[in-house]
Parts: structure tokens; sequence; C-alpha cells
């Protein structure tokens, strides 16, 4: 859905299997910690709009696809332009919201009602995970009617200080818009929609579509306009007329644009698997007032805009 996409080297033979059988939660990463109690990041992912399925057999819904299946920047790019499968990701996944509404859900994290914030402050009131951190991705889609995709991610330990991640955290709009990318897999779909959307593509969708980040206490929100694209609009309502028929594999990542940031690792990844449109969730538009200060976590920090819709994206 990016407008402007470039088909990276070719890829390593993908791994069967990595995705858990019939209704199993995604992977943990290796030494996750087990929160007693209550699992509140379970909640958020069996609450969702849009449901989680089986990662082979799974249909209108969500799963997490293995880190081995997108290939990225290896440990010799700059000198040798290898890529190299990205193993487990960075973050844990914490569910996936399919919405509408009458007008275009901004800051969604930021919104009394958002219930993977709500299921956070339950575990942060029996005293677990008070060290989380949400990362969430909101694909905005325009039309009659509204859309969002929604995909949360979430740190249970604290962001390491001086990693790339960390930086693209607490860095500026043009930090962020120049090395937030996302990398593309067509699983299933029309040739049209392959040749479209592009298989194995990658983007900078901070330089080609219009990005805004809303930056709590506790969370990053980025939303991304895809209509303020013509190209990257006309692609996605492409897909979007034989969506049940489409599955993709997207994954998100902080390019890596220095030696000692590589290899790159996703952040998370999602395998959305031939949705229909009317499973959408509707929501009613929030006041702004709602946004500031009264969401599911402690406060907005500060709002930042990227203006500028031009289309050009870096290579991979």
């Amino acid at each position: 859905m990016c407008p402007t996409t470039e088909k990276p080297a070719e890829t390593a033979t993908e791994a069967a299997g990595g995705g858990g059988g019939q209704g199993a939660l995604p992977a943990e990463p290796v030494g996750a910690a087990q929160e007693p109690c209550y699992d509140w990041r379970r909640d958020a992912i069996e609450g969702g709009s849009l449901r989680h399925v089986d990662l082979h057999t799974g249909t209108n819904g969500w799963a997490s696809p293995p880190g081995d299946l997108f290939n990225l920047r290896g440990p010799n790019y700059f000198s040798r332009r290898q890529k190299c499968p990205s193993g487990e990701w960075l973050l844990r996944p914490a569910g996936v919201d399919w919405l509408r509404s009458t007008s275009r859900l901004d800051n969604v994290l930021g919104r009394p009602d958002n219930r993977v914030a709500g299921a956070l402050r339950r575990a942060r009131a029996l005293g677990l995970a008070r060290k989380a951190f949400l990362f969430a991705v909101n694909l905005q889609v325009p039309g009659r009617e509204c859309h969002s995709a929604v995909f949360y991610f979430a740190a249970e330990e604290p962001i390491p200080p001086g990693s790339l991640f960390y930086r693209f955290v607490h860095g500026d709009d043009a930090f962020r818009n120049a090395r937030f990318k996302i990398v593309n897999r067509i699983v299933k779909g029309p040739w049209i929609v392959r040749a479209a959307v592009g298989n194995h593509a990658a983007c900078l969708l901070g330089k080609a579509l219009t990005c805004k980040y809303l930056r709590g206490e506790d969370y990053l929100e980025i939303d991304v306009d895809i209509g303020s694209s013509a190209i990257a609009n006309a692609i996605l309502h492409l897909a979007l007329g034989c969506v049940t028929a489409v599955t993709i594999d997207m994954g998100f990542l902080v390019e890596a644009q220095a030696e000692e940031e590589l290899p790159e690792r996703l952040l998370g990844a999602v395998r959305v698997a031939q949705m229909e449109m009317s499973s959408a969730t509707y929501l009613e538009t929030k006041p702004k007032a709602a946004e500031a200060g009264k969401g599911g976590f402690r406060g907005l920090a500060k709002v930042n805009h990227h203006q500028d819709s031009s289309s050009t994206s870096k290579p991979s």
C-alpha cells in the first residue's frame, strides 16, 4: 500500500510453520517474563475487534507471522548489500482492531474506551506490567466511511537506552519520517494485487505518506494517512476490492542507516488473512478533549505532524 516500493534481493527459503496451532497465542520471545494472575496482553489479543486466527488456515482475522519470513538488512548490508531473515520480533503482539467511523480516527490509544490501554490499566491496578510500553500503527483508510486497521505491540521491559528503537521513540519528526519502514509480503491474492502492491516490497512510510506521531508517556502511536497519497489510495482500494481473497504479511521496523545499527530487526509483524470489510467495529468519533489526558495512559506528551506527502521512497 505504498505508492513507491522497491523489491529487495531474493528472499531466503521461507520456513514452514512457526505460528502456533489453532487458537494458540503468538509465540513469546525467548526469556519473556511471565505475569501472574492477569495476562493483560492475552486479554487485549482476545478482545480485539479483528479476531486472532490460525496462521496457516485462518480467515477474516489476524495472526503473527514469524520474523524469519522477512528478509531485512543483514550485518554486512552496507558492504555486500546482503539481507537475511529478521528472526524474532523485538516487541510482543498485543492485538488488532478493525474499526470504522464517520470521520477519521486519530490517537486511538488516547481514547478512554481503548481496550488495549484499558487492559494495561487493569494490570497496573494489580501491580503488574508497570514497565510496559505500547507501540501502535494506525493505518487510516479513507472512504465514504473511514476505516482504521490498528496494530498493537508491547514491550514488557524498558526499551534499552541508546538502541535504535529508543532513539525512534524519543526522536523528532525528521528522524522518525526518515526511518519508519514497512515490509509487505503477499501470501495469497490475485496477480493484479501482487503486481500493484509488490511482493517482499519495502517502503519508508514517513517519506511516502503523511504520518502523525502521538507520543504519550507510555506509548507511541503512528497514524498513517493513506489518503495523503493518490497513488497509495488507488492501490489500497484496488486491494480492498478483492480483500476477501487477499492475505498479506506486514512487518514494521526502524530502518538501519549506519553500520552500527545493523542488522535490522522487526519491531513486530502481522498477517491479515482474507479480511471482510463488514467485520469492522463501529466507533463513535470522540471530542478532541478526550484525546488530551483522558485516554488509557498518563496523558499525551506531544503530537507530531508530518505534512510532507511526498511519494519518494528510499532504497530498502
